[in-house]
């Protein structure tokens, strides 16, 4: 899949440049908060799909995109494992919010 690739070769939906960053290595076993940014950076920006993501990490879908899920509620800081709790708690109470204003 990528023995042929250029960086030149990606182009976004505005047509311009993808920037590349080196990808995590196949057999890492240590995510960490930028690791995962940049895998997901390169699934968002068409480098791999979810599916190629996850077979070459051995990741499950769930995991992976929990991680999507993170970075569009929290940005990279929502991928730190110390504060998923946290995140998720606030983002819960957020969701009831938006279901039910009287809430408040």
């Amino acid at each position: 899949m990528l023995q042929n690739f250029h960086p030149g070769d990606l182009i976004d939906g505005r047509d311009a440049r993808m920037v590349l960053w080196p990808l995590p290595v196949p057999s890492t076993k240590r995510w960490t908060i930028r690791r995962k940014a940049d895998l997901v950076a390169a699934v968002t920006g068409g480098l791999l799909t979810v599916g190629e993501a996850c077979e070459i990490y051995s990741l499950s879908i769930e995991e992976f995109t929990g991680w999507q899920r993170a970075v569009d509620r929290c940005g990279m800081p929502g991928l730190r494992v110390t504060r998923i709790g946290q995140y998720r708690e606030l983002h819960n109470r957020l969701d009831a919010i938006m279901q039910d204003p009287a809430q408040d």
